[in-house]
């Protein structure tokens, strides 16, 4: 979701609400491109971020303090030397555009009144915190901007602060009907672009909400809409240009399958699957959605070297595999060299000194067949060879056959390891794979190695009916779900034929609604490779009838007596319980 204007008005709103009045106790800058602000307000004090990351710019109250450097960097001299101390009179949002403003009024050396500005732009790459004096002189940045690289503006000290002007888009708070249908009726393009690249501060996001609210297709043509259409468009677009008017602001993160994948300071009512999350604040909204998405991020880049060893293994053991599902192919032929040689044993006599082949009577078969002969030996001696090339193929085969179902397991179990992989959602989780990794001979367990303390549980779910639900989130958890924890007459759920979590029902002896069968077949499609899919097959049984195989690998089990149901892979009803 991109940070846009409706969300800096919902931040400015917050801003001043909480920060007018306020004094600027501590000044910090944690990171070349970032400030922390301290703030003492009435009944305590408030701490505000801000962010000119080009590829995460950010601003809003937050209570997480950051450690600083031992050496504060300029910029944050520059402030501490003219706004330490100094109160906060007013916080303004120029039109809808990503910028916000906010006056500061200190005593200079002489103790004289004066007053600062201090700029924050949210504009991806081109973000910036600007600092000014009552002149809009630029005293300074935190990114010095010059014209080698911008032809636009300059951002350097003594140079003149304005707001540049690059894509002559309007201002939505000063839209009426008319103006509106005929911005839009006039456009070339798909209706929720001509609504983003028509008015400031709307985000393509929220323009696809605006069409979703007014019950069009936002992929349509402007020129498909009619002046009804036209109008009722207007009407969601002053409807929510009035909310951010007024500060009603309603911040809301929209999750899929337990994932954040969009946020918005006004209602995101488009996303039907999704499960919406309000939040207490814009603040609070931004805080959580980012921390979120870290913590997926940061998962990703912990896993990223177990990753790299499953898959080099399974590579490999794909190649071995192959190679020897070509090799056992090549000894099909071994039976035909048999029968060559036992009907040289039978019939070698009719062949004549040179002959280089003999033709006769297959009494397996009732047909001719045509043997070849090596011609500088007997077919005595041509029927040895053949007895020994059915042997040796025989015994090729027979290994082989032994090898590729152990090959084919590895895969399996890799395949399921790397499944693993991609449910885990915290680092204890990675900690149980990576010790089943080391158990396999995957990983070499150093001698300087702690025995590690597993803290990762499975997935605890409750049914629409109130059962409890518990998935696997790894081999030795699968292992432990069916045959340490669930009960004999409790049911257990898997994807048929493909990697994935083994989903245990607690039936406490009761017999299950039809809607947990259902849910719970869900969550194996979801906790699989099948995962996205519109259709996943799903075996379920009783406990009691799932059996571990002698030798078997973790979580793997066989059942001969099971139902089947295919479904999808739709888990956005069900509750999570965070243990």
């Amino acid at each position: 979701m991109a940070f846009d204007g409706i969300t800096i008005a919902g931040i400015a709103k917050e801003l001043n609400d909480s920060l007018i009045g306020g004094r600027i106790y501590k000044i910090a800058q944690p990171e070349n491109d970032e400030l922390l602000l301290t703030i003492k307000v009435n009944g305590g004090q408030m701490r505000l971020f801000i962010s000119a990351g080009a590829s995460l710019p950010l601003i809003y109250l937050t209570e997480t303090n950051k450690p600083s450097p031992m050496t504060a960097p300029g910029f944050c001299m520059l402030l501490r030397k003219h706004i330490q101390n100094g109160r906060i009179t007013q916080i303004t949002q120029p039109g809808l555009e990503r910028i916000i403003q906010i006056k500061i009024e200190h005593l200079n050396e002489l103790g004289d009144l004066c007053a600062k500005n201090l700029i924050v732009e949210i504009m991806g790459k081109h973000s910036n915190i600007i600092f000014t004096d009552d002149k809009d002189m630029i005293i300074d940045s935190i990114k010095h901007i010059s014209g080698m690289v911008s032809s636009v503006r300059e951002v350097l000290p003594g140079r003149s602060y304005f707001i540049p002007q690059t894509q002559n888009k309007q201002n939505p708070l000063a839209a009426d009907e008319a103006s509106f249908c005929q911005a839009i009726l006039s456009s070339s393009q798909p209706v929720h672009k001509a609504l983003y690249q028509t008015y400031t501060g709307l985000s393509p996001v929220f323009a696809q909400e605006l069409c979703f609210r007014a019950g069009l297709d936002g992929d349509f043509p402007t020129a498909s809409l009619s002046e009804a259409e036209a109008g009722k468009l207007y009407a969601v677009f002053h409807h929510a240009v009035e909310d951010i008017r007024t500060g009603a602001f309603s911040p809301n993160i929209v999750y899929e399958h337990g994932s954040p994948v969009e946020f918005s300071a006004l209602p995101l009512t488009m996303y039907q699957s999704g499960e919406r999350e309000d939040c207490a604040s814009v603040s609070t909204m931004l805080e959580q959605y980012y921390a979120k998405k870290n913590a997926v991020t940061r998962i990703r880049q912990k896993s990223a070297d177990l990753r790299r060893i499953v898959q080099t293994a399974l590579e490999r053991n794909v190649k071995k595999y192959d190679l020897q599902l070509r090799q056992i192919k090549d000894t099909q032929r071994r039976d035909k060299f048999r029968v060559y040689g036992e009907l040289l044993n039978t019939y070698g006599y009719q062949a004549a000194p040179g002959d280089k082949s003999l033709t006769a009577r297959n009494y397996y078969t009732d047909e001719d067949i045509t043997i070849p002969l090596d011609s500088t030996i007997t077919p005595l001696e041509n029927a040895k060879k053949y007895f020994e090339k059915y042997n040796k193929m025989k015994r090729t085969y027979e290994a082989l056959s032994t090898l590729t179902l152990e090959v084919k397991e590895e895969i399996e179990h890799l395949e399921s390891i790397s499944a693993a992989l991609d449910i885990a959602v915290g680092e204890e989780d990675l900690v149980q794979i990576r010790e089943e990794l080391i158990e396999n001979g995957y990983i070499h367990r150093k001698s300087s190695d702690k025995k590690v303390k597993i803290t990762s549980r499975p997935f605890h779910y409750i049914s629409s009916d109130g059962y409890h639900i518990y998935v696997g989130k790894n081999n030795f958890q699968n292992d432990d779900l069916t045959f340490r924890f669930a009960s004999g007459n409790d049911w257990w759920f898997h994807a048929k034929g493909i990697p994935g979590s083994h989903v245990i029902v607690k039936t406490g002896g009761d017999i299950l609604p039809d809607r947990t069968f259902e849910e719970a077949a869900k969550l194996a499609a979801y906790y699989s490779k099948a995962r996205g899919q519109d259709k996943a097959e799903i075996d379920y049984t009783e406990k009691k009838n799932v059996k571990k195989t002698n030798g078997g690998k973790p979580g793997f089990v066989i059942y001969h007596t099971n139902y089947s149901m295919v479904i999808d892979s739709d888990i956005s009803g069900l509750s999570l319980v965070k243990d």
